[in-house]
C-alpha cells in the first residue's frame, strides 16, 4: 500500500459538533446498556487498528483498572498535534472534541478503516466522564485531559520520549450509562482474540487490574485468519489436515477467505467487513456461497464423482464447513446502523475471484482432500434429498393437522404473533399445571414427552424423523431446512421452561442446540426465552412467598418474624397451576432470560465442545469450568 506518513492536521476534516452526540447517544453506540458501553472499548481500539493496517503499529494493550477506567495503547505514530487550520487547536483536540473529524475521510491517511466513519474517538470522549490522551511523537511527550467532552487545559509538552504512539485513558459517565458501567473482561477479552486472528501480526494485550489477581493475556497469529479457523475447529474432527486459505487484491479491496470442513453437520460461515462481524452475511458472503458451490460441482463432474443427474445444491456444500471471509474496503457500505450485512456489490465479483483461484487449485494440488470433500457434500445432498420427503410426507394442510400434534399443542385465541406466546414444557405433569395455569388468551402450551434429539450429531433427515422437534417446527409455523422462513413464526415469545435441576438443564440445551444450528434467526430476532421457574416455597400460616436462588430464600428468611418452612421444588410438576402462573408465567410478576448472540462464534465453539462427539474436548472444559459451577443437583 502507498501510504501518507506525513500524517498531519492538513490530513483532519471536520464535519460538526459533539452535543449530538450527549443528546441522543445511542444513534452513535448502538444503545446506553452494556452493549453500548463495551463500544466505547472498540472505537478506541479500532482507530489503534487502523494505524497498524496501514503500517505504522505493531503493538495494541487495553488495560481494565479499577472503577472500571480504560486505557488503550498503540505504538503507532501518535495523533498529530499541529495546529489544524480551520479550528486554530491543536490536531489531537480537533479530533477529540469535534463529530466526524478525523483521518478517515482522507484516503492518503488511511486506505482501510474499520471506526464508525471517523466518529469514534470523539464519541467516546463526549461520552466518557473524563478522557485524557498521551502522545509520544517527534520525541515529545504531550498530554490533555478532558471532562464530558470538554477539553479542561491546552495540549501540554510533558518532556522527551524515545517511543511513539498514542495512549486514551477514559471512564465512561454513569450518567449517560445508567444501567452499568462495570466492564465484563470476558466480552473484552473474546472481540480482542477476535480482532488479534482478523489481523495477522498484531500483537493485542488485555489486563483486568481490577482485581488483586491480574489477569492478563496476549494475542498474535501470524496465521491470521488461518489459526482463527483451526481455533473454530479444535474441538471437531476434521476432514482435512490444512486448512484452505486464499487471498488477493484488486482496487484497493482485500479479500482472505480460509475454511476447512469437520465431520458435523451444520455450516459455520463467518463474514467481515474491516473486522467488523456482519451476522446478516452480505455481498461477500453471497460471493463466497455462489462460487463454492460452483467449484465443487465442475471438480466433481470432470472427475467423475457423481452419479448420473447428480449435482450439488449450494446447502450441500456447506455441511461441516468452518469458514471465515474478511474483506478490508477503503469505503465499505453498510446496511443498518449495526453494520450486520456489507452491502458493496463490486466485493461479490472479487470474493468470488479470489476463491475460484484459491480453491480451484487446493483442489487440484490435494486430490484426496478434494475427493473427501465432495463425497461429504454428496452424501448431505442424498440426505438434503431423503429429508425433503420425510417433510412432505408430514406436511398438511394445516400446521396443526397430523401425527397426534394437535391434541399435543394447546393453543392460544391470539392470531396476532407479536401478543402470542408458546410454552415448551418437559414431561405430562408440568404441562398439566401449565396448560390449567396459563391465560388461554395469549399462552400456547407445547409438552414434550420423548427424548428431544441432539441435533449436533444429526443430519437432517434423522432430525424431520424426531416427533419432539417435528412438533415444535410445526407448532412454529416456520418451517425447517429450505422452507424455513422466520417470518411465518406464530408466536414472538418462545419460552422453554423446564426443571431447575440437572435433567432439566439438558432438555434445555438440547433444545437451545437444535434453535441455534437450524433457527438462529429466531434467536436473533428475540424471540427465544428462558422461564425462570423459583427454587423454593416459604410459608408461614397461610402466607406464601417465593425465592428463585439459595441466597435470596436466606435474605427472605432472616426478614420475617419467624422462620418460615421451605419447600425445594425439584420440578415444576410438584407446583399447583397457580403457583405456576404466579411465579413463571405471569407477565407481571415472571423472570424471563432472552436468549442472544452476542457472540454466534463463541457460542458455536461451546455448542461443539459440549454438544459433539469428541470426549475430549468436553472433559476438559468441564474440568476448566467445574469451580464456576453454584448450584448442580447430584
Amino acid at each position: 500500500m502507498d501510504m501518507n506518513n506525513n500524517y498531519d492536521s492538513k490530513n483532519i476534516q471536520i464535519l460538526e459538533g459533539l452535543e449530538a452526540v450527549k443528546k441522543r447517544p445511542g444513534m452513535f453506540i448502538g444503545s446506553t446498556g452494556p452493549r453500548g458501553l463495551h463500544h466505547l472499548v472498540w472505537e478506541i481500539v479500532d482507530n489503534a487498528v487502523d494505524e497498524a493496517l496501514a503500517g505504522y503499529a505493531s503493538e495494541i494493550d487495553v488495560e481494565i483498572f479499577e472503577n472500571d477506567i480504560i486505557r488503550v495503547t498503540d505504538n503507532g505514530r501518535g495523533i498529530p498535534v499541529d495546529t489544524h487550520r480551520k479550528t486554530d487547536l491543536p490536531a489531537v483536540e480537533t479530533i477529540l472534541t469535534t463529530l466526524h473529524a478525523g483521518g478517515k475521510f482522507d484516503n492518503d491517511s488511511y486506505k482501510v478503516s474499520g471506526g464508525l466513519h471517523g466518529v469514534g474517538a470523539s464519541v467516546v470522549n463526549a461520552l466518557s466522564e473524563w478522557l485524557e490522551v498521551e502522545i509520544h511523537r517527534d520525541g515529545v511527550e504531550y498530554y490533555q485531559r478532558y471532562e464530558k467532552g470538554i477539553t479542561q487545559c491546552p495540549l501540554e509538552k510533558r518532556g522527551t520520549t524515545d517511543k511513539t504512539g498514542t495512549s486514551i485513558t477514559f471512564k465512561a459517565d454513569a450518567e449517560v450509562f445508567k444501567e452499568t458501567t462495570h466492564y465484563d473482561f470476558d466480552t473484552l477479552l473474546l472481540r480482542i482474540q477476535q480482532m488479534a486472528f482478523l489481523n495477522k501480526g498484531i500483537a493485542f494485550t488485555i489486563e483486568d487490574k481490577r482485581t488483586p489477581e491480574t489477569r492478563f493475556e496476549r494475542f498474535h497469529y501470524e496465521g491470521g485468519i488461518r489459526e482463527y479457523v483451526e481455533y473454530l475447529n479444535k474441538n471437531k474432527e476434521l476432514l482435512h489436515s490444512n486448512v484452505i486459505y486464499a487471498e488477493g487484491m484488486q482496487d484497493d479491496i482485500m479479500v482472505e477467505i480460509a475454511m476447512q470442513y469437520n465431520n458435523s453437520f451444520s455450516q459455520n460461515i463467518f463474514p467481515f467487513a474491516n473486522n467488523i462481524h456482519n451476522p446478516e452475511g452480505g455481498t461477500h458472503e453471497e460471493g463466497f456461497k455462489m462460487t463454492l458451490t460452483r467449484v465443487l460441482n465442475s471438480y466433481g463432474r470432470a472427475n467423475n464423482l457423481f452419479k448420473k443427474d447428480e449435482s450439488l445444491q449450494g446447502e450441500d456444500t456447506r455441511e461441516g464447513l468452518t469458514a471465515i471471509i474478511s474483506v478490508k474496503h477503503p469505503d465499505p457500505q453498510f446496511e443498518g446502523q449495526t453494520k450486520a450485512k456489507l452491502g458493496n456489490t463490486e466485493v461479490r465479483r472479487i470474493v468470488a475471484q479470489v476463491l475460484s483461484e484459491g480453491l480451484d487449485r487446493y483442489l487440484l494440488e490435494n486430490p484426496s482432500d478434494a475427493k473427501i470433500i465432495v463425497e461429504k457434500a454428496l452424501l448431505a445432498s442424498r440426505a438434503r434429498i431423503a429429508a425433503k420427503k420425510a417433510r412432505e410426507a408430514t406436511r398438511r394442510k394445516s400446521p396443526l393437522d397430523g401425527l397426534g400434534f394437535a391434541s399435543k399443542l394447546a393453543d392460544c385465541r391470539e392470531k396476532d404473533p407479536s401478543k402470542a406466546e408458546l410454552y415448551i414444557v418437559e414431561g405430562d405433569s408440568a404441562g398439566g399445571s401449565a396448560k390449567q395455569g396459563r391465560d388461554s388468551g395469549f399462552q400456547a402450551i407445547l409438552p414434550l414427552r420423548g427424548k428431544v434429539l441432539n441435533v449436533e450429531k444429526a443430519r437432517m433427515d434423522k432430525i424431520v424423523a424426531n416427533k419432539e422437534i417435528l412438533s415444535m417446527i410445526q407448532a412454529f409455523g416456520t418451517g425447517i431446512g429450505d422452507d424455513f422462513n422466520p417470518d411465518f413464526i406464530r408466536y414472538h415469545k418462545i419460552v422453554i421452561m423446564t426443571d431447575a435441576d440437572v435433567d432439566g438443564a439438558h432438555i434445555r440445551t438440547l433444545l437451545l442446540t437444535f434453535l441455534f444450528r437450524h433457527m438462529k434467526p429466531l434467536i436473533e430476532r428475540g424471540y427465544v426465552y428462558i422461564a425462570q421457574p423459583p427454587l423454593y416455597k416459604l410459608q408461614i400460616g397461610k402466607q406464601v412467598d417465593y425465592a428463585f436462588t439459595e441466597a435470596e430464600m436466606e435474605k427472605k428468611q432472616r426478614a420475617l418474624p419467624k422462620r418460615a418452612q421451605t419447600q425445594r421444588y425439584k420440578g415444576l410438576g410438584e407446583m399447583n397451576a397457580q403457583q405456576l402462573w404466579e411465579t413463571t408465567m405471569d407477565p407481571s410478576q415472571r423472570t424471563l432470560l432472552k436468549v442472544t448472540l452476542e457472540d454466534a462464534l463463541e457460542a458455536d465453539r461451546l455448542f461443539s465442545t459440549l454438544m459433539g462427539d469428541e470426549v475430549g474436548p468436553r472433559k476438559e472444559f468441564i474440568q476448566q469450568n467445574a469451580e464456576y459451577v453454584k448450584n448442580l443437583d447430584i
